[in-house]
């Protein structure tokens, strides 16, 4: 079958069954819905690996389905795929992950009245995802860029009778609308400048350009502001710990494999328009590195266990930013895979715990739930030493090629990172053993009636476990392997800078990362399997107030740009539009009213001061024709 027989495969499933869920999920049995919505993703899955088997992609492949619009007369907006590497990647990753997060669901929400709902929601969300990596340009990727921003707002308020996720909802909108106007500006820009919107059209004119190119900065950091609203980087970071709101597998789909990540996909698909702006890097860089140790310091005093997870996902995305600013492209998309395997993981075996635990999500009321749990505590023990960056798992790979790209490129960022590392280590030991370790601290009852979850919930947590183990080998370093198959795979893609560390580096960094973890794992062991609910209460206060309370940013935006907003608002709404607006439009209707009530008077019915005032009247006509005024 040919790449564009199979590209319909891809796209249109997940579209038709947001259709079927949506319009007749009510009618359908619960078996029926959940299978209607797995099928799309599933048939993702099988045509991408049939395009990776049997399609040759030594040239990239742009594939019309038809004319959507013209700017102009001369250029067409088509609705095509643009296939390549990088989008093979995305696209295995999309569906691949995608697909576990359907079969989960189907366990998880089984109970839900809103269950036909959720998956047609889901099948919405993994459509605009997949149009978001396929399209050929910029407003095709725009539209899906849109479309995940409208479903995360769908399903982060899905419980929509609770006000508090109802807020959630609209500070993910909202946030993320900020982002993307940004990101609209820089695709009038880019339109502007090259005369197209088409991705490889714009590439092509790259050779007349020269490096830092006011222009071509301008665009870049606009797109960057996308890019800062979509992957959660600092200031625009504050609206993803609140998208716990949503179910879990909500939590898992956005923060692993699809969302979040689409930024990072931006930057990467334009690698060669950054490439010419270093301002522009430099900036990417230093907001990742921040990102990165803000969001894993908040992290630390966190007791929710799916915001742990959050504020973790908002660190990692601040590593991928950072291998983005130093040009490390394809290291930032081998982030993206090992990520999207390990977190998708840590947070379903979040969503077990939770279920185990009927609704519990406070880790202050876990502890010794290995012993109830004992599949999920393995699967989360593996997803925890991944993450950690524990050798030989995924993460370990993929985070010391980061830390090593950006060691080559600054010195300082590399630092900073490697604390932000150590603190990842720390809040997710933390994490694992207040929670499965120790002694229970919740209520006898919870405990008594705390289960392991079904095998539907437990068989993706398995595969996602031992991808989480054996993901990191597609990108060995050199001291391993000269062969990094990521690389290879995305050379003809993504135009990475060179980055270059002696093996002495290199040996350094995996001696001091395995010492490390081992202090760290019998320093979380020692304090987290003792800890009582006492200890986690006393935990608040001074520095670490500080961190459990998030650096107070949500109340300093509040201060600065909410609560101002507002007032500025309320004056709008009360002294500008009631005694502004409305008093000049009510102006003419008063004119007239007064008039009115001021001439009745010579309504007199007196005829003969009618017959006089038609005199008078006709008088002044006929004075005035006479003068010509």
């Amino acid at each position: 079958m040919s790449a564009e027989g199979l590209i319909h495969l891809i796209l249109w499933p997940t579209l038709l069954g947001f259709l079927i869920n949506g319009i007749f999920g009510s009618k359908l049995s619960k078996s029926t819905s959940g299978f209607i919505a797995c099928v799309g993703p599933i048939l993702g899955f099988i045509a991408t690996s049939l395009i990776y088997f049997t399609v040759p992609l030594l040239e990239a492949k742009n594939i019309v389905i038809y004319n959507w619009f013209s700017i102009g007369l001369s250029n067409p907006v088509n609705f095509s795929v643009y296939l390549d590497h990088l989008t093979l990647l995305m696209l295995f990753i999309i569906t691949g992950v995608g697909t576990l997060i359907h079969v989960y669901s189907i366990g998880y929400m089984k109970d839900d009245p809103g269950f036909s709902r959720f998956f047609a929601y889901l099948n919405l969300f993994l459509f605009s995802m997949i149009l978001l990596v396929t399209g050929s340009n910029l407003v095709l990727l725009f539209a899906g860029w849109e479309g995940v921003g409208l479903c995360s707002f769908l399903l982060i308020g899905f419980w929509f009778k609770n006000p508090e996720y109802n807020k959630a909802a609209r500070k993910a909108f909202v946030m993320n609308r900020i982002g993307d106007l940004g990101f609209i500006l820089g695709i009038f820009l880019l339109a502007i400048k090259f005369n197209s919107v088409e991705i490889v059209k714009i590439q092509e004119s790259f050779g007349e350009l020269s490096k830092n190119d006011p222009s071509i900065i301008l665009i870049t950091l606009l797109l960057f502001l996308g890019v800062c609203g979509k992957s959660a980087q600092i200031p625009l970071f504050t609206w993803l710990p609140d998208a716990m709101a949503g179910p879990t597998p909500v939590s898992a789909l956005i923060h692993a494999a699809t969302m979040v990540t689409a930024g990072i996909y931006l930057v990467a698909r334009m690698s060669l328009l950054f490439n010419l702006a270093p301002f522009t890097l430099n900036v990417i860089m230093w907001t990742g590195v921040v990102t990165a140790i803000v969001a894993a310091s908040i992290a630390l005093k966190q007791n929710d266990i799916k915001k742990v997870l959050a504020y973790s996902t908002v660190s990692q995305l601040g590593y991928m930013a950072s291998a983005l600013g130093v040009a490390a492209y394809s290291t930032a998309i081998f982030h993206v895979m090992t990520h999207a395997f390990f977190k998708a993981l840590l947070f379903l075996a979040a969503g077990s715990v939770i279920h185990g635990l009927h609704g519990e999500q406070d880790i202050k009321n876990m502890g010794g739930l290995k012993s109830k749990m004992k599949v999920t505590h393995l699967v989360f023990l593996i997803g925890t030493l991944a993450i950690a960056g524990c050798p030989p798992l995924a993460g370990f790979f993929s985070k010391d090629e980061i830390l090593a790209s950006v060691y080559s490129w600054n010195a300082l960022g590399f630092i900073v990172l490697a604390f932000a590392s150590v603190f990842t280590a720390w809040y997710m030991l933390r994490l694992y053993f207040s929670t499965f370790h120790g002694k229970y601290r919740g209520d006898s009852h919870t405990w008594d009636h705390a289960h392991e979850s079904p095998w539907i919930i437990l068989f993706p947590l398995i595969v996602l476990a031992f991808l989480s183990i054996i993901g990191g080998f597609a990108g060995m370093p050199e001291i391993i392997s000269h062969h990094h198959y990521v690389k290879d795979f995305l050379k003809f893609s993504v135009v990475d800078h060179t980055h270059k560390v002696s093996h002495f580096f290199e040996f350094t960094l995996w001696g001091v990362t395995l010492v490390v973890l081992a202090i760290i794992a019998f320093l979380t062991y020692k304090k987290y399997t003792t800890v009582t609910k006492e200890d986690f209460e006393k935990e608040n206060t001074g520095l670490s107030g500080l961190l459990w309370n998030k650096y107070y940013l949500d109340e300093i935006y509040a201060a600065i740009f909410t609560k101002p907003l507002r007032t500025l608002g309320s004056w709008f709404k009360n002294i500008f539009e009631r005694q502004g607006v409305d008093a000049i439009v009510r102006i003419p209707g008063s004119i007239v009213t007064k008039a009115s009530l001021e001439l009745k008077p010579l309504q007199s019915g007196n005829i003969s001061w009618y017959m006089i005032s038609i005199l008078l009247g006709f008088l002044a006509f006929a004075l005035l024709f006479l003068f010509k005024f």
